[in-house]
């Protein structure tokens, strides 16, 4: 067996699991979860119906892991519009690879580029943290370093507390922006100023950005790091890469579709790690794929969609709970009054919402643990749970 795996903790479910272990709920009170990140928005006609008509034609194919011209093409095409990145400044056969959602690509990003005969080899991360990037970092023989996101830093990842000898041995920085939990986003001089580490020390950037097209504002769209890299004149994309999804963008987490863009050096090794890997993605889900890539009306209702939802639950807890409504994302982290655990223990007891601590999104680093007395809480269900699952906990409070 891999010896690293030893070093995996409990998924965050798997803990909650046990936390609510023969806990038993009002019966006389519906349940709301709103502990796991699982949209539940319709997803789009047009997404099944793209689906359906594919599947009409068989499955008599091996897709290629490289995925078809046309989704590329969507994808760069996409990315270009979105990120106001130069005409045919992305190559869709050089730039971009699809990917069956990008959970199982940051696992194995870190698998295919981590160089584990290096001395001591370490993968940054925000914390608290996607887990994917831990599991990641250890399973490919590395150690995860963690940056604190903070209330003083605002939430983002305190980069300037890294030491140099921290990014001397970094081999791959992992990025959230839109953050999970926070709901921060890191700007452009803030990236820029993490291509100028990555050279100075020769890392890879991993920007997760699957939460960028939910956000609060239509006018201020959150950043992306391929903009950045335009923005500094650095169309070769050198050692950033980023990642995306429709799961959330979409409201299709099922569908597992996603791609990976950025520096064509390190996507042609990541093309050829993924072709033993053997994970292409469905011939019907490249036609869904490209329907939704291509339609941005059912994106924008679904930002609408949440902020309904963060208006009346903010209007109902602000009052009675320390919490700052996010600019992107669909998460809130509001500060509990005792331990999160505790908190999110007693609430599922008394009201039957289930929420998730955060300490288990967070590890303990530099002396403190960014998730302790935090909750996450998805606003996912629909509008009138949301609502109901507040009014409960200000009634808990």
């Amino acid at each position: 067996m891999n010896p690293d795996l030893h070093s995996l903790q409990p998924y965050p479910f798997e803990k909650l699991v046990k936390l609510k272990q023969d806990c038993v709920p009002p019966p006389h009170q519906s349940a709301i979860n709103l502990f796991l990140g699982e949209p539940q928005h319709a997803t789009p006609d047009l997404v099944v119906n793209a689906m359906s008509t594919a599947l009409a034609h068989g499955l008599g194919k091996y897709p290629i892991t490289k995925g078809g011209d046309a989704l590329r093409h969507s994808i760069a095409n996409w990315l270009s519009f979105r990120f106001k990145l130069p005409a045919d400044s992305l190559d869709p056969n050089r730039h971009i690879l699809p990917v069956n959602g990008t959970r199982e690509a940051l696992f194995a990003f870190a698998q295919c580029v981590i160089d584990r005969g290096a001395s001591k080899p370490l993968v940054l991360m925000p914390n608290p943290f996607y887990q994917i990037y831990e599991g990641a970092a250890l399973l490919a023989g590395a150690q995860p370093w963690f940056v604190n996101c903070l209330e003083q830093t605002d939430f983002q990842p305190d980069f300037a507390k890294v030491p140099e000898e921290v990014w001397a041995r970094c081999q791959l920085l992992y990025i959230c922006s839109p953050n999970n939990p926070c709901g921060t986003v890191l700007d452009i001089p803030t990236l820029q100023s993490l291509i100028e580490r990555a050279d100075e020390y020769d890392f890879i950037i991993a920007a997760d950005e699957c939460y960028s097209e939910i956000y609060a504002d239509e006018t201020q769209p959150p950043v992306g790091l391929l903009q950045a890299c335009a923005a500094a004149g650095r169309l070769d994309f050198k050692r950033c890469v980023v990642f995306n999804s429709l799961s959330k963008r979409s409201n299709a987490p099922g569908l597992r579709s996603g791609f990976v863009a950025g520096d064509a050096d390190i996507m042609r090794q990541f093309l050829q790690y993924r072709t033993y890997h053997g994970c292409a993605m469905s011939l019907a889900a490249q036609a869904a794929s490209i329907a939704a890539w291509e339609d941005e009306t059912h994106v924008q209702a679904n930002r609408e969609l949440y902020r309904q939802k963060y208006d009346a639950v903010m209007e109902i807890i602000a009052p009675v709970m320390s919490v700052t409504r996010p600019p992107a994302g669909f998460y809130l982290w509001p500060q509990t009054p005792m331990a999160d655990d505790k908190f999110a223990r007693e609430l599922f007891v008394q009201q039957n919402v289930t929420v998730l601590p955060g300490r288990f999104l967070s590890r303990t680093a530099h002396g403190v643990n960014p998730g302790q007395n935090r909750l996450r809480i998805a606003l996912v269900a629909p509008l009138d749970e949301c609502v109901e699952a507040a009014q409960r906990m200000r009634t808990f409070q």
